[in-house]
């Protein structure tokens, strides 16, 4: 079985975000960037089935050279090989068109997407992906099981969860319980020396449509100030008089 764990390179969630240009950019000064957690989920799921059933994991992901850092890391983890489309992920259309390619030039088996990033959380990008290479596709995928050619996965649904059989090829997208966050790995120095030497590809991006752009981005309005009372008499009268919801 042939694996492609699709990555995206996002800001880690601690860092400080600002923005330039008249808040139309995005300020990467000082931030840290990891690989997206959904993306993670999927991946140490990939490196399961390496262990257990010998597949054979590739990584992708469509970013500039400063994404390489985070391409690395997944190779230290324990993927195969990674391929970088040399472009600056814009738009999810534009994306989900790039890693088209990568799939079609690549004949997967298997592809895992995060269902979405934490930066645009777009969520677009795998079922675009399917529908483009008319691949069977189950989103908000919390387990996937493999036996041949036949496929077990189990998704979130609104109250519930639902198990589908279906069948390779296949595009997932996985998030958070594809497995146990204590499973997720850590590169260990051998890990990342074995890094060094593994075929890192990368390839121009193909003519495709940007179908969306950012106009402009606006921070979360601050939140206003807290009162802090002692006495359950000073919250009622607040309530009635000030906040006015009693």
């Amino acid at each position: 079985m042939k694996i492609l764990v699709c990555i995206s390179n996002v800001p880690d969630t601690t860092s400080k975000i600002n923005f330039t240009e008249g808040d139309t950019q995005f300020d990467t000064n000082g931030v840290q960037f990891v690989i997206n957690p959904n993306d993670e989920f999927g991946l140490t799921r990939a490196m399961w089935f390496k262990e257990k059933q010998g597949a054979t994991v590739h990584v992708a992901t469509v970013g500039e050279a400063s994404t390489e850092p985070t391409i690395r890391k997944a190779l230290a983890i324990g993927a195969d090989e990674a391929i970088r489309v040399n472009a600056a992920p814009t738009d999810g259309f534009f994306v989900a068109q790039q890693l088209v390619e990568v799939v079609k030039n690549g004949s997967y088996d298997l592809v895992i997407a995060g269902r979405e990033s934490i930066d645009y959380n777009g969520g677009m990008v795998p079922g675009i992906m399917a529908s483009l290479l008319d691949m069977n596709f189950v989103n908000t995928c919390i387990n996937l099981e493999i036996d041949g050619d036949k496929a077990t996965a189990m998704r979130e649904i609104d109250g519930g969860k639902e198990t589908i059989a279906t069948s390779l090829p296949l595009i997932i997208g996985g998030q958070k319980g594809l497995v146990a966050e204590s499973d997720l790995r850590i590169p260990n120095m051998r890990g990342i020396m074995m890094a060094r030497k593994k075929a890192l590809t990368v390839v121009e991006a193909v003519d495709a449509t940007q179908a969306t752009q950012d106009t402009k981005f606006e921070k979360p309005a601050a939140k206003g100030a807290v009162k802090l009372v002692d006495n359950v008499d000073d919250l009622i009268n607040l309530l009635h008089n000030e906040a006015k919801t009693i």
